[in-house]
């Protein structure tokens, strides 16, 4: 994608500068555009857990060349076993950091030491370019269901789509996921808008999801996260599209929390309710998405503190809710494969069933 006409990915390495690899700090969008520069795989590992880098393809993208990063200090066997168990703990939901670590390893460990690090450099390029690919044909998959709900409109009519957190291109290596068909419906010139949810506590609607809308000039209106059910009620939401970050054999879908009740509500509306996902987001071994997925426990600040941008242009944090009152803050909830109307993926549109995802992916059984 492009960022004021320059085309960026989100995790790319700068050879001229150490073979060091460089991320966004998505925790200072969309107010600046700072790059960070990772040099080692405890870099990596902070970016990760503070959110620097977020989103579940663009994690197991930036931890794959963390291994390589680390496999140029010490290419021992002990080292890259020690380096995939330390970075597999950085976050827990997001399965795609566990696929990626896993193929990392299974390409090197059998390799003399001598061998690992061009061999990681290799690798972890191209677990990037699988992302950017698998995440253009999901929006290729996608595309026919928006151009089918426009051409259900009157002429000149929009297509509306509500998507919940951020699952565009700065979430993968490129493209996005659920942003994905949106962006190809767009460039085929498909009269399309997107309900922002704002997406608390993190607010990666609001920041991140509407930053990049804009900068492809995609009209979207960020509304609260309780907007959402009201607008389907009044017939404004077309379709929902959103992401995830893990998604079980029997298709029950983990997300940013919150999406489990706009699926509730797409249902009660009859809105068509779609997840968007790469081949590197299913766990084949978990059956029952509530009970066997872990979900990730934020810190409270993020619930009790908000940071913004003054009037005169200074970063400013606050507190929002009373002293002395608790806050939880579950990252993530799950939503069940029956509200889940299909899955899209780049191998095609599928519904969210263990039967459906056997039949594109059956090496995966």
């Amino acid at each position: 994608m492009k960022i004021d006409g320059i085309p960026y990915r989100s995790v790319w390495v700068d050879r001229e500068d150490g073979w060091s690899v460089r991320i966004f700090d998505q925790t200072k969008l969309p107010w600046t555009l700072d790059i960070l520069r990772l040099t080692d795989e405890e870099e990596v590992a902070h970016a990760i857990r503070s959110m620097q880098v977020r989103g579940a393809p663009l994690i197991g993208a930036v931890a794959a060349h963390g291994v390589a990063l680390a496999l140029r200090r010490d290419a021992s066997t002990a080292n890259l076993d020690r380096v995939v168990e330390m970075l597999g703990r950085t976050r827990p939901t997001a399965i795609n950091l566990r696929w990626a670590l896993a193929r990392m390893r299974a390409a090197l460990h059998n390799l003399a030491p001598s061998d690992r690090l061009a061999a990681a450099r290799a690798e972890a390029a191209a677990i990037c370019d699988d992302d950017v690919e698998t995440c253009r044909r999901i929006g290729e998959h996608g595309l026919p269901l928006i151009r089918d709900a426009a051409a259900r409109k009157p002429p000149g009519g929009r297509v509306n789509v509500l998507t919940h957190c951020n699952a565009g291109w700065i979430a993968t290596v490129d493209y996005g996921t659920a942003l994905s068909p949106i962006y190809q419906a767009h460039d085929a010139g498909i009269p399309v808008h997107v309900w922002v949810d704002e997406t608390r506590p993190r607010n990666q609607g609001a920041a991140l999801t509407a930053w990049e809308l804009g900068r492809h000039g995609v009209p979207h209106t960020v509304i609260a996260d309780n907007a959402g059910g009201h607008l389907m009620q009044h017939g404004q939401v077309d379709l929902c599209i959103v992401g995830t970050d893990r998604v079980t054999r029997t298709g029950d879908v983990a997300n940013k929390i919150g999406t489990y009740l706009k699926a509730l509500a797409a249902k009660d509306n009859g809105v068509p309710f779609w997840v968007a996902l790469p081949h590197s987001t299913l766990d084949m071994e978990v059956g029952d998405g509530v009970a066997g997925i872990p979900i990730e426990e934020r810190a409270a600040e993020e619930v009790t503190e908000l940071t913004g941008r003054t009037a005169d242009g200074r970063m400013e944090t606050v507190r929002v809710v009373a002293e002395g009152s608790a806050a939880a803050n579950p990252a993530f909830d799950v939503t069940p494969a029956r509200l889940v109307t299909g899955l899209i993926t780049e191998r095609g549109q599928t519904e969210a069933s263990e039967g459906g995802l056997r039949a594109l992916y059956p090496e995966k059984a």
